[in-house]
């Protein structure tokens, strides 16, 4: 039974303060939480005073982003050296804002989710299309190229999240039924059941990462083959983060 994830990508948003703000009015909600697994992702600047307030609890913590080099002259960039001392667990690769603004390759999502691995950290790989290449049908094919670049000469993916975020219903008001996102989830269970095996393909979980609220939680995590959510601006209150850990089936 795979256990549920919710992780709350919090994005370029919150400082240390608000950090402590927001996690001193969450954690007295979540503190009997049995439903699913919980992490949050706050910016680098929040990671300490974030693993300091969840160090005691199921909380997990994860950062947005990495390099894949162990240090070096690299400015701006962060190692998973720097990640593990900070306390987290966590790493998000390849989300697609990454991608699209910031020169994201399907090679350097292999190189990172190599060194996370080796680092014994774990990855949340992000895939999806874009509105217009849905509109072309394209959407497997994308995907698909997507995860065997990923996983490009890997042969053992450990715990690896996967969150289908199709690119078009992010931050647009525009949201995937129900069964487009369990139709795509169950295509990637297929795809990894085909580069590695079956015993993988059922143990890894798969989660939705497509404009996430409490109105349409429920639904999406009562499908099948989606294993919890990455949620965007939905995670940036407590209550309404809260209602969306709750939703989970």
């Amino acid at each position: 039974m795979r256990k549920p994830l919710v992780a709350g990508n919090w994005k370029m948003y919150k400082t240390p303060k608000e950090t402590e703000e927001f996690l001193k009015a969450f954690l007295p909600f979540v503190q009997n939480n049995e439903i699913a697994e919980i992490a949050i992702c706050p910016p680098y600047t929040s990671l300490y005073i974030a693993h300091q307030q969840i160090k005691d609890t199921s909380i997990k913590l994860g950062a947005q982003d990495v390099h894949w080099e162990d240090e070096g002259a690299f400015t701006g960039k962060i190692s998973c050296k720097m990640l593990r001392d900070s306390g987290c667990h966590y790493v998000i690769i390849g989300h697609s804002e990454q991608r699209t603004y910031f020169y994201e390759t399907d090679e350097t999502v292999n190189k990172k989710i190599k060194k996370v691995l080796s680092n014994h950290l774990v990855p949340i790989l992000c895939v999806g299309e874009t509105l217009e290449q849905r509109n072309q049908n394209q959407q497997k094919e994308i995907v698909k190229m997507q995860i065997e670049k990923a996983f490009q000469t890997i042969k053992d993916i450990g715990e690896t999240v996967i969150a289908y975020e199709p690119v078009w219903a992010i931050g647009t008001g525009i949201n995937a039924t129900p069964e487009q996102a369990q139709e795509m989830h169950n295509f990637i269970r297929s795809l990894i059941q085909s580069l590695f095996n079956q015993e993988v393909a059922e143990k890894i979980r798969i989660i939705y990462g497509g404009s996430l609220k409490p109105e349409n939680a429920k639904e999406i995590f009562s499908q099948k083959d989606i294993d919890g959510g990455l949620v965007g601006g939905a995670s940036l209150k407590p209550d309404s983060f809260y209602k969306i850990i709750q939703s989970v089936i």
